[in-house]
């Protein structure tokens, strides 16, 4: 009985999303997010290849990179989840959350700290930016694809 009463409420709730997301992203802009996501990444890549540092510094942001681009991606999939009515623990959500600022912390400390010229420092800290907000977006349209090609399916 309890499984009936369970996918009626899904079923009310997906067709309430459906209302809510009917438009498909465009090919432009799922485009734009994914050269904006390959742009961001090889020009922190490339800045951190042709950087004057020790290995260990260059490792240390990369490492910071992919980790803003995973959290990133977690906390937008977590959104996204809540939003379809699909359950997210309070605790996996605020470990995202918490993830995705802690790895711009990260950037800004070992920005503020380097011995790099403030241009250098600010491009650093635009690519990761540019990189966090396409990688969101990235995500956000290979969702929005693929439920509204689920829902159109069914």
């Amino acid at each position: 009985m309890n499984y009936n009463f369970s996918n009626e409420i899904k079923e009310e709730a997906s067709k309430k999303i459906n209302k809510e997301f009917d438009n498909k992203p465009t090919p432009a802009f799922i485009g734009a997010s994914w050269v904006a996501l390959i742009a961001g990444m090889l020009a922190f890549c490339t800045g951190l290849s042709n950087a004057a540092m020790m290995l260990n510094e260059k490792g240390y942001y990369l490492t910071i990179l992919l980790f803003g681009l995973f959290s990133a991606v977690s906390v937008q999939k977590n959104v996204r989840d809540k939003l379809e009515g699909i359950e997210v623990t309070d605790m996996y959500y605020g470990i995202s959350w918490f993830a995705t600022l802690a790895s711009i912390s990260l950037l800004v400390v070992g920005l503020w700290n380097a011995d790099l010229e403030l241009s250098e420092k600010g491009f650093y800290g635009m690519s990761f930016l540019l990189s966090l907000f396409a990688a969101i977006a990235v995500q956000k349209n290979t969702r929005d694809k693929k439920f509204i090609e689920s829902t159109e399916e069914e």
